[in-house]
């Protein structure tokens, strides 16, 4: 059995099987994200070996599994330009680090504080919020954008990308609601795809990245269970880059 083996809950869990769309999230559909106890299908249960602190494993499954599915749902290849604005946060930092073993080129765009830190995490180029993408990289400049963003910034994103390119997006911090001109979709042939289910590979894929040491975990911070509301204070000031963490109190 896994008694006292250390292990990695998949916090997206599919309904009816691969075979399916439908859906089942840790602390969105079912309580346990916040709590120090879970119970969740054996299936969703995966051991992992590796010299990381139990801390450092509670950023992965969430923010990487999120940031690996979209990066196996848009094929991207080595030596690809690929653009992530909203670099710093919890998906876009691990989006950094998945696309970088993957010797794909990376282009950011966060705030300037930030900047120095999401090159060393592996971006080639960081641009800033207050930049214009296409008057900096230049129209038809990228082979993707993940973007978790949206917002009113949507349409220079398509005006970014190649002809054949694909946007690729599980999020919409900035707005949901965008204006798509469809020229700029279907004129250059562009990929448009959505992100929720994460398909079977995406999270033993993870735990092996871990287990070869090929990637690092991105500790912003810790706070005990019960300072919870604290945790969430600081993680809504956006300072941080990478992802918080809350530990439960010991097993008595």
């Amino acid at each position: 059995g896994r008694i006292g083996a250390r292990v990695l809950v998949r916090s997206c869990m599919r309904k009816a099987g691969f075979a399916a769309m439908d859906t089942v999230w840790l602390g969105t559909d079912f309580d346990g994200a916040f709590a120090q106890y879970v119970k969740v299908p054996e299936g969703e249960v995966f051991p992992i070996a590796c010299d990381w602190t139990d801390a450092e494993l509670a950023t992965l499954p969430c923010a990487y599994g999120t940031a690996e599915n979209m990066i196996q749902r848009a094929g991207i290849r080595p030596g690809q330009r690929v653009l992530i604005p909203g670099a710093s946060g919890g998906v876009g930092s691990a989006l950094i680090q998945l696309l970088k073993r993957r010797d794909a080129e990376v282009v950011a765009i966060s705030t300037g504080a930030k900047r120095d830190a999401l090159r060393h995490l592996g971006a080639a180029r960081v641009l800033d919020r207050a930049d214009d993408p296409i008057a900096t990289l230049g129209a038809e400049s990228m082979d993707v954008v993940i973007d978790n963003v949206g917002g009113a910034a949507f349409g220079g994103m398509l005006k970014l990308l190649r002809r054949g390119g694909r946007y690729v997006s599980s999020g919409a911090i900035a707005g949901p609601v965008v204006a798509l001109d469809l020229r700029d979709m279907y004129l250059k042939d562009i990929a448009l795809i959505g992100c929720t289910a994460w398909d079977a590979p995406v999270f033993p894929d993870l735990v092996s990245y871990v287990e070869r040491g090929e990637i690092r975990p991105l500790l912003a911070a810790t706070y005990p269970l019960d300072q919870i509301a604290a945790a969430q204070a600081a993680f809504q000031e956006k300072r941080h880059i990478g992802k918080i963490v809350l530990i439960p109190p010991p097993r008595h």
